[in-house]
């Protein structure tokens, strides 16, 4: 059996077109050898310099946006990074599937979920992890530049280096080797020397199914 290549993924659990991508790579785990590794970023740090550009509506939303990720953070100082791809997943589940608020009692609920201390959910309220968040951040939107979102992967490249791309914005999230097809087509155009951007408007909204 081949080596598994790993691929980091940088994710805030506030975004839906994210948490669609994240669904699409596990299903990329299970039809080519790659092994996902969970990091957070943050659309509230993305955007703290901005926030005049942006409508009232997204603004607003952005309130909520450092809760849950700084939750995430303590979860991976407490136990390990290894935790996020379940804590995600418990988060996720309740905000897009379920459409829950974004509020401690649904992140407490996710957090017991995921096997870990419901404690945890205090961490929304406090600035104590957020150096870490920040720095986190860095890491993934550094790959890529500050004119993308969330979320960013990032494979090892042909020299050794991490080769950084923004997306795929995608919708639904393909199942099985569909998956894998887009897999491949996309680390082609990554990784292709020169290569920016492949875009079009978005005409549908994100689904879960």
């Amino acid at each position: 059996m081949s080596e598994k290549t790993p691929a980091d993924f940088w994710f805030d659990p506030l975004c839906p077109w994210a948490w669609i991508t994240s669904r699409w790579m596990l299903e990329v785990e299970q039809v080519r050898p790659v092994s996902v590794r969970w990091h957070v970023m943050s659309l509230a740090v993305l955007n703290e310099n901005k926030l005049d550009e942006l409508p009232e509506g997204y603004r607003e939303l952005l309130k909520t946006a450092w809760g849950p990720v700084r939750v995430c953070v303590a979860a991976e100082q407490k136990y390990g990074s290894e935790v996020l791809g379940q804590l995600y997943t418990a988060l996720g589940t309740r905000f897009h599937v379920r459409g829950e608020e974004r509020s401690a009692e649904t992140v407490r609920a996710a957090l017991a979920e995921a096997g870990l201390d419901p404690e945890l959910a205090r961490a929304m309220e406090s600035g104590e992890y957020d150096e870490a968040l920040r720095a986190s951040h860095a890491e993934g939107i550094g790959l890529v530049g500050q004119d993308v979102g969330t979320p960013v992967i990032a494979v090892p490249g042909a020299e050794g280096e991490p080769l950084g791309f923004f997306g795929p914005v995608v919708t639904p999230a393909p199942k099985g080797e569909a998956a894998g097809r887009l897999w491949d087509g996309t680390l082609l155009v990554a990784s292709t020397p020169g290569f920016y951007e492949i875009k079009r408007t978005r005409e549908a909204d994100p689904r879960f199914d």
